[in-house]
C-alpha cells in the first residue's frame, strides 16, 4: 500500500494525502509541496501511514522539502501582496460594474497564480475583469465563485454561542445539516435561532443529533411506546 502523510493548507482546511518520498516530515512541520496549482506551503497534520489505493486521488503528488526560513518569509510576503491585490480587484470590479463581492485573495506559494474568491447572486461574466487583472499582475488569474457557507469559512466571525465559527476554527469539511436534526433535539424552529452567520442551518445541529436520537431510542425500548419514563 502507498505511504502518505496528511497535509492541510489552512487551519481548518481539508486534509490531503501526499507522498513523503525521501523527506521525513513530522506532524506540525511546515512543508513545501508539489500541487496541481504549482508549489504550495502546507502543514503536516497526519504522520506517515499506509492507505488503500482506493482512498487516493491520482496522481499522488510529493512533499518537496521541509520549509526553510526563506520559505516562511516568502509566504509572509505573499500575504502582504494578497491585501494589495484585493484592493486592486475591488476597484476593477467597480470599474466594470459587476454584481459581485470579493471575499478573499490567495497567492500560490511560487506566485504563479492568484485566486480571487467572490460571491454573487447569479452567474457573472468576468472575462474582461480577468484580462484586466492579468495585465496588472502579469501572472495567471483565477476567479472562483463560492457559496455563503464557504464565505463564512473564509471570513470567519463569532457564532451565537460567542465562540469563533466552527467552520473557521476546526471543521475541515462541511457536512449536510437538515431541519430534521433541530426537530429531533426539540429545538425552536425559528430560523433566526438555528441559522448561522452564513444564513444556513448551523453546523453544530449535527453534533448532538445522533447522540440524542440514540438516547431517545433507548428510552423507548426500555419503557415501551406507551409508558412514561420515570426519573
Amino acid at each position: 500500500m502507498p505511504e502518505v502523510v496528511g497535509i492541510r493548507f489552512k487551519k481548518a482546511g481539508k486534509i490531503y494525502y501526499f507522498d513523503p518520498g525521501a523527506v521525513h516530515p513530522q506532524p506540525g512541520n511546515t512543508v513545501i509541496l508539489e500541487t496541481a496549482r504549482g508549489m504550495e506551503m502546507g502543514q503536516v497534520v497526519m504522520p506517515r501511514r499506509d492507505v488503500e489505493e482506493s482512498d487516493l486521488v491520482a496522481p499522488l503528488r510529493k512533499v518537496v522539502r521541509i520549509a526553510t526560513e526563506d520559505d516562511v518569509k516568502q509566504a509572509e510576503a505573499n500575504q502582504g501582496k494578497e491585501l494589495e491585490a484585493a484592493e486592486v480587484c475591488r476597484k476593477k470590479i467597480q470599474q466594470h460594474k459587476l454584481e459581485m463581492n470579493l471575499t478573499g485573495v490567495e497567492y500560490t506559494f511560487d506566485g504563479s497564480r492568484i485566486i480571487f474568491y467572490f460571491t454573487a447572486d447569479g452567474r457573472v461574466d468576468f472575462r474582461e475583469l480577468v484580462k484586466d487583472l492579468a495585465s496588472v499582475f502579469r501572472t495567471r488569474i483565477e476567479l472562483r465563485q463560492i457559496g455563503v457557507r464557504d464565505e463564512a469559512k473564509l471570513l470567519g466571525g463569532l457564532a451565537t454561542c460567542g465562540r469563533v465559527l466552527c467552520c473557521k476554527s476546526f471543521l475541515g469539511e462541511f457536512e449536510p445539516v437538515s431541519i430534521r436534526m433541530a426537530k429531533e433535539q426539540n429545538l425552536s424552529l425559528n430560523p433566526t435561532k438555528i441559522s448561522g452567520l452564513c444564513g444556513r442551518l448551523m453546523c453544530c445541529l449535527r453534533y448532538e443529533c445522533g447522540h440524542k436520537t440514540k438516547k431517545n431510542q433507548k428510552r423507548t425500548k426500555d419503557h415501551g411506546p406507551n409508558d412514561k419514563p420515570t426519573g
